[in-house]
């Protein structure tokens, strides 16, 4: 009767051992994947403000005005601008 208490006091720690061992691990590892939330939520809205700033510094008229000042470019003129109309060839009739 001894020996068989003594083995199931053995396997009740291992059991008790093995629940601690799985409840840390497990933390552990909802830590970590709050974490990885969190750093996602962040890069989300990093890439939002790009995105916008993006949109911001493409815009034609800032594209034209850095054009004019820093280039020294500017439109055409109407006088200047010449329309080409595409022959239709014999191949197309």
């Amino acid at each position: 009767m001894n020996r068989v208490n003594a083995l199931l006091l053995v396997a009740l720690v291992a059991c008790a051992l093995g629940v601690v061992t799985s409840q840390h691990k497990s933390r552990k590892l909802f830590i970590e994947l709050q974490a990885e939330q969190d750093l996602s939520r962040k890069l989300q809205e990093e890439y939002t403000q790009l995105t916008l700033e993006q949109g911001t510094w493409s815009t034609n008229k800032r594209v034209e005005k850095i054009a004019s000042q820093s280039l020294g470019m500017r439109l055409p003129d109407a006088k200047s601008t010449v329309v080409l109309v595409p022959q239709e060839s014999g191949a197309a009739k």
